[in-house]
């Protein structure tokens, strides 16, 4: 039987962390399983090889980006190989390429398009424990070394379980599985024992750190169970996989719990002529920017002047990029002003039994209402209830939330490393 196994930076931040990990991955081959390990970078090695770079040149090109930055993963796994290698067992040391993971050719946040393991296979075969460099991969079309984007090592070891058969995906962090809330904010989270992709994918978009989205997508697609745990205890994590609530006899969790995401900004244009085709033209403008957007708010127009005013969400990280496209057709839409609010912060409360259960918006938001937590936007789906709130309220309408739907717990959540992932 084959199992994949996946370590953070925070599981493998210095000389003894990596000799612990190595310790724990070869447990696991005594026990009878082939292994797989894909690794991140150690600790803050891609923000300083990022920061490095931005030293040396204001606007590095993608390809040498991504040709740097993978040096931080192939660092990890040349040395977690060393070190289980002075145990006694014999290990393999991998590039995304030579793991023959096949993507696509858009540099910083390509896609994975294949898996060709034969490397892999044939080392497994030979007694050895396999170690892959996590978030890389070699472009299809132009061969070159390629990145998945932040966080995305769990996508890649949720892939080559995938593609090896392995009986699961282990994701190993410094926090003992998912949890109802982020630990550093709401100390008495809960751990959840078991969580639906359904679940889990909408707490990964909506700001759990946890797991990579990317990585819960393609486990939900390929049905590759993932179990989250600490690397730096043997407690039990989470299962995150496919959960047929009817056929185990079990209730549907009304919440299992409550994200938020401090990384977004709210762009206002005001005065947009209330005619046809004009909400078209904007958000054009932005997806032709290749901008993705989160929420959106039309007021109601004002009749007296024939216009409106659209507020819509996306990622800090785009924002600049979106005032200038915006400001280019300003005239062309007839539109008055563009305003921009990186101070806010989105808090979502996630949870499948939403959907059997009324009530659950009223609650939610009689909870922000008593923590005096003002509501600036709002976005809801089928098992979703979404805020933007002032980045100085986030916190306390995390924890306002967690308390409606009683997920307290007695017990303190550890983080062992200080980072939450």
């Amino acid at each position: 039987m084959r199992v994949v196994q996946k370590f953070g930076g925070s599981s493998v931040a210095d000389a003894d962390s990596i000799k612990r990990v190595a310790r724990r991955i070869v447990a696991t081959q005594q026990r009878g399983l082939e292994v797989v390990v894909v690794i991140s970078a150690m600790g803050d090695t891609t923000d300083e090889l990022m920061e490095l770079a931005l030293k040396v040149s204001p606007q590095p090109r993608a390809r040498e980006l991504d040709m740097l930055l993978t040096a931080g993963e192939r660092m990890s796994a040349a040395l977690l190989a060393m070190a289980i290698n002075d145990l006694g067992a014999t290990a393999r040391s991998f590039t995304g390429s030579q793991a023959g993971v096949i993507t696509t050719g858009t540099h910083g946040d390509a896609r994975i398009i294949d898996i060709t393991p034969g490397r892999i296979v044939s080392a497994l075969d030979d007694g050895d424990i396999v170690i892959v460099a996590g978030f890389q991969g070699v472009s299809q079309t132009t061969k070159d070394v390629t990145t998945l984007g932040r966080g995305a090592s769990d996508t890649t070891a949720v892939a080559l379980a995938a593609a090896l058969h392995a009986s699961h995906c282990e994701i190993y962090s410094d926090v003992d599985g998912v949890f109802t809330a982020d630990p550093r904010i709401v100390p008495g989270a809960r751990r959840i024992p078991e969580i639906c992709y359904e679940d889990m994918l909408e707490m990964a978009a909506n700001g759990a750190k946890i797991l990579h989205l990317r990585c819960v997508e393609y486990a939900r697609r390929e049905n590759v169970p993932v179990h989250v745990r600490s690397s730096f205890s043997d407690r039990p994590g989470t299962w995150v996989k496919d959960i047929n609530y009817e056929e185990g006899g079990m209730e549907q969790p009304l919440i299992s719990g409550v994200a938020h995401d401090r990384s977004e900004a709210k762009i206002t244009i005001v005065g947009v002529p209330d005619q046809v085709g004009a909400a078209a033209s904007i958000f054009t403008t932005v997806a032709d920017a290749d901008i993705n957007i989160d929420m959106i708010v039309q007021n109601v127009s004002r009749e007296h002047e024939a216009r409106t005013d659209i507020s819509f969400t996306l990622a800090q990280q785009d924002g600049a990029k979106a005032i200038k496209a915006l400001r280019a057709v300003q005239e062309q839409i007839g539109f008055f002003d563009v305003l921009y609010n990186d101070q806010v912060g989105k808090v979502s409360v996630v949870g499948v039994g939403m959907r059997s259960h009324p009530g659950v918006t009223a609650r939610f938001f009689r909870a922000l209402a008593d923590a005096g937590v003002n509501i600036g936007m709002i976005s809801t789906s089928e098992i979703r209830i979404s805020v933007v709130v002032d980045i100085d309220d986030v916190d306390r309408a995390v924890r306002a939330g967690h308390t409606a739907f009683g997920l307290d717990s007695d017990e303190q959540a550890i983080v062992y490393a200080g980072t939450g992932r």
